[in-house]
Order: C-alpha cells, then sequence, then structure tokens
C-alpha cells in the first residue's frame, strides 16, 4: 500500500471544512435516505450500512435534530425514496482510474453533468465496468496514535488481525488500517476492547493498485477533475487509484 498523502488527508479535511455546508447536508441526507430503504430500516442498532452513514454525518458536525428528521422522512416510505444509486466510470490524467457513486432522481441530468464535468478537465468517461475490478471494498478504521509507537502499533494491529496498515508519516495523529469489509464493525470493536481510541470506521472502495503520477502538470490535472467531479450536487462518493506525490499536492491551487 502507498503511504499517507498530503492530498488524501486535505481532501478528508475538505468534505467537512471547505464544501458549502448546505450542499454537504443534502448529501450526508441522501446516504442516511438510501441506508435506511436498502440496509434494512431506521434502527441503528441492526441496520450497519444507517449506523456508518449517521457516524458520517456527525463527524461533518450534521445536527442530530437533522439525522433523526431524514431517518423518520425514511421510514415513512415517502419523500426521497426514488434516488437510484448509479456508478460512473472513466479515466482520468496519466491514465488513472476513476469511479464516481451517484444518488440521483433524475438519471439523464446526472449522467451529463459527470460527462462533462471529465470532458472539460482532462478525463473521458468509459464504458461500465472498464475500471471498477481495480477497486475493492475493504474496512478502513482511523486509529489515534496517542502515546504509541507506530512501528509497534502497526505490528499489534496485524497480530489483533487487520489486512493492512499504512505507512506511519511524520506528523500523523493516527494510523490507518484496513480490514474485511464485511468484519470493519467487529473489528473496531475488539480495537476498542484493547483499549484502542478509534476515531473512524467504515466500509469503502480502495484501489488495488495505484497509479504513481511524475509530474506536477498532470498531477493538478487529476486533483482539479477529482474536486470538479466531487462538487457535483449528485455526486456522493469519487474513487481513484491516482497516487499523488505529497510535493505535487501541496502545490496545488
Amino acid at each position: 500500500m502507498s503511504g499517507h498523502s498530503k492530498w488524501a488527508q486535505i481532501r478528508r479535511s475538505k468534505g467537512v471544512n471547505d464544501a458549502r455546508r448546505g450542499q454537504l447536508f443534502t448529501r450526508l441526507g441522501r446516504e442516511i435516505v438510501v441506508a435506511v430503504r436498502e440496509g434494512g430500516g431506521g434502527d441503528t442498532n441492526m441496520n450497519f450500512r444507517l449506523r456508518m452513514a449517521v457516524q458520517r454525518a456527525r463527524d461533518a458536525n450534521m445536527p442530530l435534530d437533522n439525522i433523526e428528521r431524514t431517518i423518520k422522512r425514511a421510514t415513512g416510505g415517502a419523500e426521497d425514496m426514488n434516488l437510484e444509486e448509479i456508478t460512473y466510470e472513466g479515466y482520468g490524467p496519466g491514465g488513472t482510474a476513476i469511479l464516481v457513486q451517484t444518488l440521483t432522481e433524475n438519471r439523464n441530468r446526472t449522467v451529463a453533468e459527470v460527462r462533462n464535468a471529465f470532458h472539460k478537465n482532462v478525463g473521458n468517461m468509459g464504458e461500465s465496468g472498464c475500471v471498477d475490478w481495480l477497486f475493492e471494498n475493504r474496512g478502513i478504521l482511523e486509529v489515534a496514535l496517542d502515546d504509541h509507537d507506530p512501528d509497534e502499533m502497526s505490528i499489534e494491529l496485524m497480530d489483533l488481525g487487520a489486512d493492512d496498515v499504512e505507512p506511519y508519516s511524520e506528523g500523523d495523529e493516527s494510523l490507518t488500517v484496513y480490514s474485511d469489509a464485511a468484519e470493519v464493525e467487529q473489528f473496531h470493536k475488539l480495537l476498542e476492547e484493547r483499549g484502542y481510541k478509534v476515531m473512524k470506521s467504515e466500509s469503502n472502495l480502495v484501489a488495488k493498485t495505484r497509479v504513481e503520477i511524475a509530474d506536477e502538470k498532470t498531477a493538478h490535472q487529476a486533483i482539479r477533475l477529482i474536486e470538479k467531479l466531487e462538487d457535483l450536487d449528485d455526486v456522493q462518493n469519487v474513487y481513484t487509484n491516482a497516487d499523488i506525490p505529497d510535493e505535487f499536492a501541496a502545490s496545488f491551487s
């Protein structure tokens, strides 16, 4: 696995800090609605997908009242229940692969906006199945370092059942840990029982292999394409196998 990148860290914080709050809450609300519909109801104790969606909303400081109203609305079976989950695939600068997950009530509008973002930002939208085989669903946990030695902690986490641990970079406050996607909740509980502080856990797509971008211009083009896609109202998540060197991410503006 590649080490941490400043770009990845910037993107994780961008969703909460820089995005328009109303747009972000709408996106999170849609995720909750679909989690209720597809995951088995409005009880977070029984619906793991909903529990993860609520956790993401709480991490983004979405008010609890908003979350509860959204769950009640979704369990009522009326508003927002015509949302479709559609994934688009394509290629970005430097031959990188891109997956775009959307939630929409108007697929014609969404596909036009996604295609336009690819076209205007040095990318190409592809056919269904062209790049999805490059990604796999995995459990991802952020575990606080606290006073632990990073190397020793990595070994301990692997001994407890982690599939992989991202290498430590100077200044990191946590380690990124990977597990089986189906066992992320159980692994979360195990780590907490062993005294670790789990800051975040979720099941998400991860690139099986990465494509390192070797020049600054291409790196900036790739970042710009990802951000343009993320800014679309119907887009929930964007995944890429682009490996952006820290210095190129830091120089992007």
